[in-house]
């Protein structure tokens, strides 16, 4: 159970947290060991699989799953957590580690907001 729950926090952060750079890293890996030529048709190909790559993750596993849990039609952590919450009353000893990991990604979510500039 415990290595699942680290499997799954990982995940979580791989999908959330590197959006943005994975297509960056992808296009770095496939020209930079100089396996694939540099020419304009591996070029387009690649940057195709990164753009259908983003638009199905994001589809499918932002607006289909995540936009689905809500709290009667609030969202974002705070609002997952309550939702979570509710699920493990039986459970205090659990809702009580989910309710820190809540407030600590808040915590994390002001504080990226403090430091980023608008």
């Amino acid at each position: 159970p415990s290595a699942l729950a680290a499997l799954t926090l990982g995940a979580l952060g791989v999908v959330y947290g590197d959006i943005g750079t994975s297509p960056l890293y992808a296009l770095k890996e496939v020209f930079g060991a100089g396996n694939v030529p540099l020419n304009e048709a591996n070029i387009l190909g690649i940057l195709s699989l990164v753009f259908w790559t983003l638009t199905i993750v994001v589809s499918l596993k932002y607006v289909v799953l995540v936009m689905r849990a809500n709290n009667n039609g609030e969202g974002g952590t705070m609002a997952l957590l309550a939702l979570a919450g509710q699920a493990l009353r039986q459970r205090p000893r659990l809702r009580t580690a989910l309710l820190l990991m809540g407030f600590t990604g808040a915590a994390m979510f002001y504080g990226d907001g403090v430091i980023t500039p608008a």
